[in-house]
């Protein structure tokens, strides 16, 4: 006997735009470039993708090369340019440049934990003072005639959870959507992500959509997810790494119970070499440069057979386009 389905997914509206699925595509470096955004797109239920973090001080240094690094495009809307930074001008000046060339929407990493970005005053280390993590919104809201998002941690400091009061004052400057990763910054990815900081999220804000990051490998994550917080929608990073059908594969399971099976090995390599296509294909860095990324990216899709790490081995070792595709065309 089939399951019953579970939950309808409800499409969701970023200021005036409608976001048809709920489920998001996370902002991760390194490896949300146009491939994988499109190539999530491609396979189905992911409602919207977002760019790899822009940092605005480059940005202002270095305003030519920084553009010639865009890889956003028009048909992929809607998709959502995310910024780093903590001067509130610095950051407004680089959010006009960005929809100036077709951002449609403005995301404001308050977020990352990596010591480079942090140790500058952006990324996470901006939860540490409200005040000026809301001035830095309200900057952009007022410069931009797009809607504008903010994508958090829990807070900086290991127990004080900033992101709660923060995302009531985002709202009340103007931001149409916050995304909470539940965890905070010196956890980076280990630990269990505390869903229940989403849920106090959603709780303090009353209009804008709050969408739930973190720990969501499967429809039952998912499921789990929107029942804990009453979170608006579903924001997936490392879940989709190798697997950029988990968007097609939840909506399944939340509309029908039904659990898919994953694809077979030919199956997983045919998507990872559509992966590689897109990506050389379309990057703005040097061959050499985009197949140093692809070694990681393409290494993601378990395309050895268990118990082994032959394929994946040669993968991360590849020199060139031809050497990648030839290995994963001889997967069978």
């Amino acid at each position: 006997m089939l399951n019953t389905p579970k939950i309808a997914l409800k499409s969701i509206k970023i200021g005036d735009i409608v976001i048809d699925s709920p489920m998001m595509l996370a902002p991760m470096a390194g490896h949300t470039n146009y491939a994988l955004r499109a190539l999530c797109r491609e396979l189905g239920d992911c409602g919207l993708v977002c760019t790899e973090l822009i940092s605005s001080s480059v940005m202002q240094k270095a305003r030519e090369r920084s553009i010639q690094r865009f890889d956003w495009r028009e048909s992929e809307f809607p998709v959502a340019v995310q910024l780093f930074g903590s001067d509130p001008q610095i950051v407004a000046e680089s959010a006009k440049v960005v929809v100036d060339h077709g951002a449609d929407i403005v995301d404001i990493n308050m977020g990352c934990w990596v010591p480079k970005v942090a140790k500058k005053g952006g990324g996470v280390a901006l939860l540490r003072d409200v005040d000026t993590a809301t001035a830095v919104v309200e900057a952009v809201v007022n410069a931009v005639d797009v809607p504008v998002t903010v994508k958090v941690r829990s807070g900086f400091e290991d127990g004080v959870v900033t992101a709660i009061p923060f995302a009531k004052a985002a709202e009340e400057v103007g931001a149409q959507a916050v995304a909470v990763h539940a965890r905070f910054a010196k956890q980076g990815h280990s630990g269990d992500a505390d869903w229940d900081v989403i849920r106090d999220v959603k709780q303090v804000t009353t209009h804008m959509p709050i969408i739930g990051n973190g720990d969501i490998h499967s429809g039952a994550d998912a499921l789990r997810m929107l029942e804990q917080t009453g979170c608006d929608g579903i924001m997936i990073g490392r879940g989709a790494l190798g697997r950029p059908w988990i968007f097609k594969y939840i909506a399944h399971y939340l509309q029908t119970g039904d659990i898919l099976p994953e694809p077979t090995r030919s199956e997983r390599a045919q998507i990872a070499l559509r992966h590689a296509q897109l990506t050389i294909e379309t990057t703005y860095l040097p061959e050499d440069i985009a197949i140093l990324e692809l070694r990681g990216q393409i290494s993601k899709y378990r395309l050895d057979e268990e118990g082994s790490v032959k394929i994946r081995n040669r993968i991360v070792r590849i020199d060139s386009y031809r050497e990648l595709e030839s290995i994963l065309l001889s997967i069978s």
